[in-house]
């Protein structure tokens, strides 16, 4: 036989067809999306951008960035799109090394609808 049966594609086609619905699984109850579009495409962005600096979860440490679990719509566009802090923000850190982001400026409302 070939392999090319109805039969043999059963043996292959199960293990694919359960990789392939267990994957949509996590990815569907992976966090920071719980069904809202808006919050899954912030955490694409989140994880696409900021990770380098900021942990991968938003809410540790990263080896250069604070954790930013919580920061404000207006913390992040200050921050991402001037690399400064709205008046009267208090950093948690001392340091100015977060560069400017301002191809993020159409995402700021994703990341921080992920960032909540």
């Amino acid at each position: 036989m070939d392999g090319s049966s109805p039969r043999s594609f059963r043996r292959v086609g199960a293990p694919i067809g359960l990789a392939v619905s267990a994957a949509l699984v996590l990815v569907a109850c992976s966090p920071g999306g719980d069904g809202n579009p808006l919050a899954a495409r912030g955490r694409q962005v989140y994880l696409a951008q900021c990770t380098s600096c900021h942990a991968m979860s938003p809410s540790d440490a990263g080896p250069v960035g604070p954790p930013v679990k919580g920061a404000s719509r207006e913390l992040l566009e200050t921050k991402i799109l001037r690399g400064t802090y709205p008046p009267g923000y208090k950093p948690k850190r001392p340091t100015q090394v977060m560069p400017p982001q301002p191809q993020l400026a159409n995402d700021i409302d994703a990341v921080a609808e992920f960032l909540k």
